[in-house]
């Protein structure tokens, strides 16, 4: 039997509107996913995002140590993935949405994309070596597999003061310097941001950079007090395999938050 959805419109053209939009697959004004098969992300697109953030006021923000993988949607619709697909992370297990409605109360509901994401601990990747990232997704039965390889990409990513001292103490006027580690990836335009204890807005510093190396100067209108240093770049990822999708892409972000005394 088709159950149909008593449905009133003031014109043909906002039913055609309707039906290219998705907006009658289901009843009451709520969408609909329909689950597919891991074969079905063959002509998705991957996204990965790999955050690194050590921050100083709160260090165990959820998210601040993560790598997600996120699946674009179809052309058209909302599917979400079938269960039994088991996600890994160089053999650890990966949290995993499936994608699809939410289930929640009232209102018109959204779309989830496909997501999996790892926790990592960032004391465990400095002590550990470079190696690669290896993310698989696969079905039960293991006939069809996402599969996705970023070349010596799991590493625990900082920026290394360089130069005399310990460099919490920073004097006006004077030129500093800090180096991304690993020194091997060369990340995309750092920023260097500076905030005065129980300030409100930070100051964008200029900034000097060659491959890695990031320079900037402490202006001398800097008032003397602790201020937060904040340097965050991105690094593009290096793709080695991506099988299952139609592309790979993304990007590694580090951000590296330093106590620091301006003086005089």
């Amino acid at each position: 039997m088709i159950r149909s959805c008593p449905l009133l419109l003031s014109s043909p053209l906002v039913g055609v509107s309707l039906l290219l939009s998705g907006g009658l697959a289901g009843c009451g004004g709520r969408t609909e996913a329909t689950s597919v098969p891991l074969a079905e992300f063959a002509s998705r697109t991957l996204a990965y995002t790999l955050v690194d953030t050590d921050l100083l006021e709160t260090p165990d923000a959820a998210g601040s140590h993560r790598f997600t993988v996120t699946f674009s949607q179809a052309d058209r619709g909302c599917t979400r993935l079938n269960e039994g697909v088991v996600a890994t992370f160089n053999g650890q297990p990966m949290n995993l949405n499936l994608g699809g409605v939410p289930d929640t109360e009232g209102g018109r509901d959204s779309c989830e994309q496909t997501q999996a994401w790892f926790n990592f601990e960032p004391e465990v990747w400095a002590a550990e070596p470079i190696e690669d990232i290896r993310v698989f997704l696969e079905e039960p039965a293991g006939t069809d597999t996402v599969s996705l390889i970023l070349r010596r990409a799991k590493t625990k990513r900082r920026f290394a003061y360089q130069g005399a001292g310990s460099g919490t103490t920073l004097r006006r006027g004077q030129t500093y310097s800090y180096r991304w580690e690993p020194e091997e990836e060369v990340p995309g335009p750092a920023t260097v941001t500076l905030l005065r204890e129980e300030g409100r807005a930070p100051a964008t510093l200029e900034v000097t950079q060659e491959g890695g190396a990031v320079s900037f100067k402490i202006p001398s209108a800097t008032p003397p007090a602790i201020h937060l240093l904040r340097l965050l770049a991105i690094t593009p990822g290096e793709v080695a395999e991506c099988e299952g999708v139609a592309k790979c892409e993304g990007s590694f972000l580090h951000s590296s938050d330093y106590e620091v005394n301006v003086a005089q």
